[in-house]
Formats: structure tokens, sequence, C-alpha cells
């Protein structure tokens, strides 16, 4: 088949759970043979690469602005994909978050056109707390145009699933994200810049935005005493996406706090070696999608603390734990009790569902369009 992904910032890189969702997805479909086509963002800050993978590089015109970078670019994708598949050559555009799928209606009527468009809602994006009032009518309305033009919606969770039911009407296919098992490493290169062995630390990571909860999490590491930390730091590891301010106020908030580290975006051996050796994971998010950090986190074996949203609840295992969404006393107080717990961490990894299944289930949706 010949296939198209469009949404994602640019691959590879780890910037959100879209892109890596549209790496490993497009990847696989090239590996098996597949005629696939990543629509690339084209800023300064990328490498500019026509191939990747067996993938097919379109790079994409946008601007140097956060706030039209994302418009700009799903305006100028969608009229080259547009006209690329009226001269046949795309069977599926793959559409990823809602943003991008603002422009749909520019192309033609289901009934009209040969080859079939696909969107993967990866969350709700227009409650995110990064987006202000216009963003999140634009965001809003991009959802209409995806409930409405698509041939087929995937969505991550159930939740996400009754929401188009109930909003839309609107049926959609569930498909959770996959993972890859990775292979635990010791602590050298986060030992050396932060002096973290294993199991001396409790880990944060994600995208620094206010949706992840952070806030909350700070707010209760703060009330635990020395001795209810038992040694542990806290790290916060990732960067910010759209939401510059935020992370200001993050690190100004952990500013002189010799038990919180702040790392910044991470990715490599670094990542591995941060998800092999923490003692706890811990997300503590208002809205998500399907969080591809709590997935890796279980991967590595980790004990997770999670908000109890249904978005995370519902892939979580048997080793990890929930407290009360926003409720920073619960949070507080699980952390208290896991901490003095002294857990055994990483003897199971655990995974949810893989990349080449998830692949199987795409192909599977595309080939009955």
């Amino acid at each position: 088949m010949k296939i198209g992904f469009i949404g994602h910032k640019y691959v590879p890189s780890r910037e959100g759970g879209v892109e890596i969702v549209v790496d490993r997805l497009s990847t696989i479909m090239a590996s098996l043979g597949h005629d696939v086509t990543i629509f690339n963002r084209r800023r300064k800050e990328y490498k500019k690469i026509d191939t990747y993978n067996g993938c097919k590089v379109e790079n994409i015109f946008t601007v140097d602005k956060k706030a039209l970078d994302a418009i700009v670019y799903a305006f100028f994708a969608t009229l080259k994909a547009k006209k690329a598949a009226k001269k046949g050559k795309f069977d599926v555009l793959h559409y990823h978050a809602e943003g991008p799928c603002f422009f749909l209606n520019l192309f033609p009527k289901k009934e009209k056109r040969k080859y079939k468009i696909v969107v993967t809602i990866h969350g709700l994006d227009h409650q995110r707390g990064k987006w202000g009032g216009l963003a999140s009518k634009i965001l809003l309305n991009a959802e209409r145009k995806a409930a409405k033009y698509a041939d087929e919606i995937i969505v991550l969770s159930k939740s996400n699933q009754e929401y188009f039911k109930n909003t839309y009407g609107r049926d959609t296919k569930l498909i959770p994200n996959g993972i890859d098992k990775p292979e635990l490493i010791k602590p050298e290169i986060i030992k050396q810049k932060y002096n973290l062995e294993f199991n001396s630390y409790i880990l944060f990571l994600a995208r620094i935005v206010p949706e992840k909860g952070l806030d909350y999490l700070l707010d209760a590491w703060k009330m635990m005493s020395k001795e209810e930390k038992m040694g542990k730091k806290l790290v916060i590891a990732g960067g910010d996406s759209h939401s510059t301010s935020y992370y200001q106020s993050i690190c100004e908030k952990a500013k002189e706090q010799e038990d919180i580290i702040l790392t910044g975006f991470v990715e490599g051996k670094e990542l591995a070696e941060l998800f092999s050796n923490s003692y706890l994971y811990v997300l503590p998010s208002d809205i998500e999608g399907m969080p591809i950090s709590l997935l890796e986190a279980m991967s590595y074996g980790n004990t997770c603390l999670v908000s109890d949203i249904e978005e995370n609840t519902s892939i979580i295992n048997q080793e990890s734990y929930s407290f009360k969404k926003s409720d920073v006393l619960d949070l507080k107080s699980k952390l208290t009790f896991l901490i003095s717990k002294n857990i055994e961490t990483h003897k199971e990894q655990y995974i949810f569902k893989t990349w080449e299944e998830v692949v199987d289930e795409t192909l599977h949706i595309y080939k009955g369009l």
C-alpha cells in the first residue's frame, strides 16, 4: 500500500508521543514492503532528510513561531498530500493528532476520492492547558472536521472512544500504543552528571506542560519531610512544548531544592539509564491520550504511581498504584507510603502491546476501507 503520515513534528525525534508513534508505525510498515511517506516539518533545528529507515520524507514548509508552526505546516502538508493523492500516489493518508485535521475539508468528499483518510486521536487536544482560548477553539474545530471527514478514526483509550460516540455519534477503532522491550542498563551517564545510583530517585519523565500535573508532584514533594523521603531525590526529565512560560515556572518552583534535579530533554542512553535505575515512576496527569512514557516505564519494570484518570489506570499492571487526580495530599500520602515500603523494583518488565501488533491492527483498518 501507498501510505502517507501527516501531523507530527519531525521523525526521528522524541519531542512527543506522536513522533514516537509515527516513527514506529512508518518504519515497521516500510519494512513489510509498503510504500511509506513521512511529512516532516522543515525547521532550522531539524536536519533535512529525504529518506528514513526505508520511508520517503517530504519536508514541509512552516514558520518558526510556536503559535503558527502547526497550522502552517498542516495547511501545506495537506495541499501537497492532496495533489499527490489525486495522481494516485497514496492509498491512505494517516493524520495524527487533532490540530492537522483542521484542513480535512480541503479534500474531496469521501465518495469522490479513491484514497482514504485515517485519523489517530492522541488525546483531546483542545482540553490541554498549554493552549490559549483561540488555539483551543481551532483545535475543537479540527476535532469536528476529523469526525466529519475522516474515513476512519483511531483512538487510544476507551474514554476517548466514548467521547466521540457521545459527542458526534461517531464510531471509532480502539488501538492502544505499543512499546518495544528495552534492555536494563547500569547508571553511568546519570551517575556522572547527577550522582544518581540505582533506586536512589523518583522519576517524572514527560513533556513539561500543564496537563502533566507536575505542579502537584512538586507541591507533594515539598510537603514531605526529610525522613519521609529517606534520602531519595526527585528527578524531573523533559523539555517544554509550546509552554515556555510554564517550564520557567517549574524551574522557579524547583529552585534551591537540593533534592530536586531538572535534566531538561533527554534521549538515548541517558533516557534508558533513567528508566532502568529509578525507584518509582510518577505520572500525575490531568489529561492523557495514551502516555508513551508510562508504557516505557512499565516496560523497564518500574513500579508506577499515576493519577486515577482512565487513560492511566486502564494500562497499569498489578505492580502499580494510583492516587486521586489533582489531589496533592493523596499524592503525598502515596509517595510516603511507597518510599517507606521499600518496594522491589524492576522485577518484571511489562509490555502492554508490541508495535508489531499495533501495525498489524492498523494495516487491517487500511485494507478494510
